[in-house]
């Protein structure tokens, strides 16, 4: 058993989604006649085995959930039928929907209460690697998320196979963590601190890629030759990644889902809530090598195995073996070159915003005790910000994409940006034309509970 699903296509996945947690159910409403059944997601308790040891959790029947796929330009119509004990909604991250199919409670949506149903339906009109998990407190930080990839009309690309890597922090089922506050705190690092990129401050017992520890891996398969296409996405609360091959190159070709003209490194940095599409060519001849997702300013290593078929079979690399390419080329954002820029009109911003990151305070306010960001339609937003803290910040920003602001004037498009510790300064702009309430915060679960949060709000 390989450990990772086949990749599903729409009609594979509607075929199959009466399992695992999911189910067709009718049309609510008067839908077009053409208009595809929604699909299901069951939110509810369930046990999660790793590598032996049954952790109890919450889930969509699998972690990660099942993955929903389908085309640039199709609807998405998902209904979430609530089996927790306790409040729930789903958050479609990366997609930017009509702001009251976000799934924000209490700020785009009523929640969904235990017991009750809700249909979310928007049509999925950008192509890329996004995920769906959960908006309510630190549920995400148990089994409520998964994988949702939009598929272009005319895939560019040339691949053989493709793989979806979901890397996460665990401690549900092993840990204490009822509360976002609990959690121990790791070991001081033996450097000066200045010189570790953290992006939290809590130790998690397990490091899982695709629902699996190290101990009992996924695999990926391929054959001498082949093109894998991996579409790497980080959904833990408190724990920034590095990801690489062993033996192997990376070419990245896609961040947050948006293309940026290829890049040949030997590892990347994913901060929380961020993606990265990656091509690796299977240029050895066989064996098994390691395929690992570092956590940053901390010990441990979550890890995948990449397996050649049609060679002699090899033994798996050692859970905890780390691949040299982890310090190889790191790419960052000044050398990603966006494909498709955002239509940013000539000249400066309409609006400007500079924030401070300050521990879990963005200018010295939390939310909800914080002033909103307004925005006109049609306006185009600056936003600058400066971390003056000793931890990264990944920043993501719900319902557009925005573009982060380097010297090439062509800076990846993104939804999500990590913004470097001590100093550190990212600039990003936006095009105002999805009018709303949208959150704008702090990916690290751990400080959006504790307030890292703006609300960016369209006024007349």
């Amino acid at each position: 058993m390989s450990g990772l699903r086949t990749p599903l296509t729409r009609r594979a996945f509607l075929a199959g989604s009466a399992a695992a947690g999911l189910a067709l159910v009718p049309g609510c409403g008067a839908p077009a006649p053409a208009a595809a059944p929604a699909l299901r997601l069951r939110p509810a308790a369930m046990t999660l085995d790793l590598a032996g040891t049954p952790a109890r959790t919450w889930g969509y029947g699998t972690v990660p959930g099942p993955e929903i796929r389908l085309r640039a330009g199709e609807v998405l119509r998902v209904q979430v039928d609530n089996a927790l004990p306790e409040d729930t909604t789903v958050h479609w991250h990366g997609l930017a929907p009509p702001n009251a199919m976000d799934g924000v409670p209490g700020v785009t949506q009523r929640p969904v209460r235990p017991g009750e149903e809700f249909l979310y339906e928007f049509p999925a009109t950008v192509p890329g690697s996004f995920m769906y998990h959960s908006h309510v407190g630190m549920q995400l930080d148990r089994g409520l998320y998964g994988p949702l990839v939009v598929e272009p009309r005319d895939e560019p690309l040339a691949y053989d196979r493709e793989y979806v890597l979901m890397l996460d922090d665990w401690a549900d089922g092993l840990a204490d963590h009822t509360s976002h506050r609990g959690g121990g705190r790791p070991p001081p690092p033996p450097v000066d601190p200045r010189d570790v990129v953290s992006f939290g401050g809590r130790t998690y017992p397990a490091l899982l890629v695709n629902g699996r520890p190290p101990q009992d891996p996924a695999v990926l398969e391929g054959r001498p030759g082949d093109r894998l296409r991996l579409r790497v996405m980080n959904v833990a609360a408190d724990t920034g990644f590095r990801f690489a091959v062993a033996g192997h190159r990376l070419t990245v070709t896609h961040t947050d889902g948006m293309p940026v003209e290829p890049v040949a490194v030997d590892t990347v940095r994913l901060g929380m809530g961020e993606r990265c599409d990656v091509l690796v060519q299977l240029d050895r001849s066989g064996g098994a090598w390691q395929v690992a997702a570092q956590p940053e300013g901390r010990p441990g290593l979550g890890r995948a195995v990449l397996r050649y078929t049609g060679s002699p079979v090899s033994t798996a690399p050692p859970p905890d073996a780390r691949p040299a390419e982890l310090d190889g080329r790191l790419v960052g954002y000044d050398e990603l070159l966006a494909v498709d820029p955002l239509p940013l009109p000539a000249g400066g911003p309409d609006r400007v915003f500079d924030l401070t990151l300050e521990g879990t305070e963005i200018s010295g306010q939390s939310y909800p005790d914080a002033d909103p960001l307004p925005v006109v339609e049609g306006q185009r937003v600056r936003l600058t910000m400066r971390n003056t803290g000793a931890k990264w910040h990944p920043m993501h920003l719900h319902g557009h994409h925005f573009q982060v602001l380097t010297a090439s004037g062509r800076g990846p498009v993104k939804d999500t940006v990590a913004v470097p510790a001590h100093g550190g300064e990212v600039t990003i702009d936006f095009l105002a034309t999805n009018p709303g309430r949208w959150l704008f915060h702090c990916h690290n679960h751990h400080h959006m509970e504790d307030g890292m949060v703006r609300l960016v709000e369209y006024r007349r």
